[in-house]
């Protein structure tokens, strides 16, 4: 494949990715999960809890490649609202880690069948076996980024 046949798409892909970024702002408002007690990006914190057990806050800082500080206030608002819980570190009695709760873990159900109910809903006209083939490209192509931030880079 030479260079030209690389970049076929390309431009059309890094617009749709623009505009997806602010379509995805705007749907969070449209998942109807009732108030939860924190702001919806704290409470994208409980899916790494719930998958990958109790962690630091750094820990999910470095996953969700955001600010510690940033992290810090989220936390804060998953504890005030009984999401989440901090316990001490077996590793290091002096620090903290963070554990989802029962109603954090009920939270993240909401969240799940919310999400998915809307995405039925945009999907609904789409032919049999369309969405099933994005899922897989959209998986792939997040595979590849993630990879690909992953390669360190010399200074460009």
């Amino acid at each position: 494949m030479d260079e030209s046949d690389a970049s076929d798409g390309i431009p059309q892909i890094a617009d749709e990715l623009v505009r997806f970024h602010r379509l995805v702002a705007r749907a969070r408002g449209m998942l109807n999960v009732g108030d939860l007690g924190a702001e919806f990006s704290a409470l994208m914190l409980l899916f790494p809890l719930r998958d990958r057990g109790p962690m630091r806050a750094t820990d999910l800082a470095e996953i969700k490649q955001a600010d510690p500080s940033t992290i810090s206030r989220q936390v804060a608002q998953l504890v005030k609202a009984g999401l989440a819980r901090r316990e001490a570190d077996p590793e290091d009695g002096r620090a903290s880690r963070l554990a989802i709760t029962d109603a954090g873990l009920v939270a993240v159900v909401r969240l799940e069948e919310a999400r998915q109910a809307w995405l039925r809903e945009v999907l609904s006209d789409w032919p049999a076996g369309r969405a099933a083939t994005f899922a897989g490209l959209f998986a792939e192509f997040n595979s590849s980024v993630e990879a690909h931030l992953a390669t360190p880079r010399e200074n460009a």
